[in-house]
């Protein structure tokens, strides 16, 4: 399922990171001003490269157009586009000609979902800053509840003048990476709500598949 290929990375001692990462004011600050600004954002439209590197070093990469809107999202990716508007999800397999309608998922590896990709910093993890360079800040993110989570450290790099996420690096627990870099960000376009549904009738012969 497409949470597996967007669920949104460590060489060294996690105790010994996650120790030095709880209450990293310089961290919290750059956070806290990056929470506010994408706050203020009505919706967010982007388009991103979303990079796999396993631990063979062989790398594959999509590229796709996210649109966000509070909890909705739309999301465009080779072979599938993906609505959801805040409650239930569409993904629209577009060879097959086919859509799977499930429940928006709360918790988990499925709460990294498209939409909170800008904000997945704000709950559930410590966080420590690792340096930065004329245009970017860097902050590394470790899960509080590792267990539940498929990746052991994120890696957040903003934009220090925009105060924006230009890339997320996922270091995954079996050995690979999954990055997402954002190309083009444009805030507070107008976008309706029923951009973040599927019109079924829209697709002669489809087939719906049900997972509520």
């Amino acid at each position: 399922m497409f949470s597996k290929k967007l669920s949104i990375v460590l060489f060294l001692s996690l105790g010994t990171i996650v120790s030095n990462a709880q209450n990293d004011p310089q961290a919290k600050k750059i956070l806290d001003e990056l929470s506010a600004k994408t706050k203020a954002y009505t919706t967010i439209k982007a388009e991103f490269s979303f990079t796999i590197e396993k631990k063979d070093k062989s790398k594959d990469t999509q590229n796709g157009k996210i649109a966000t809107k509070g909890a909705k999202y739309k999301l465009e990716i080779p072979g599938h586009e993906i609505y959801c508007d805040g409650k239930t999800v569409w993904d629209y397999i577009k060879d097959a000609n086919e859509v799977q309608i499930k429940e928006m998922e709360k918790g988990g590896d499925d709460a990294v979902n498209p939409s909170t990709i800008f904000t997945i910093y704000e709950k559930g993890y410590k966080y420590k800053f690792e340096g930065e360079d004329a245009l970017t800040q860097t902050i590394s993110l470790f899960p509080e509840n590792p267990d539940k989570k498929k990746f052991h450290t994120s890696k957040l790099f903003i934009d220090k003048n925009k105060k924006q996420i230009s890339s997320v690096k996922m270091m995954m627990k079996d050995g690979s990476t999954q990055t997402y870099a954002i190309k083009t960000f444009e805030a507070n376009a107008v976008i309706a709500d029923s951009e973040f549904t599927f019109n079924t009738k829209a697709h002669p012969g489809i087939s719906v598949e049900d997972l509520r």
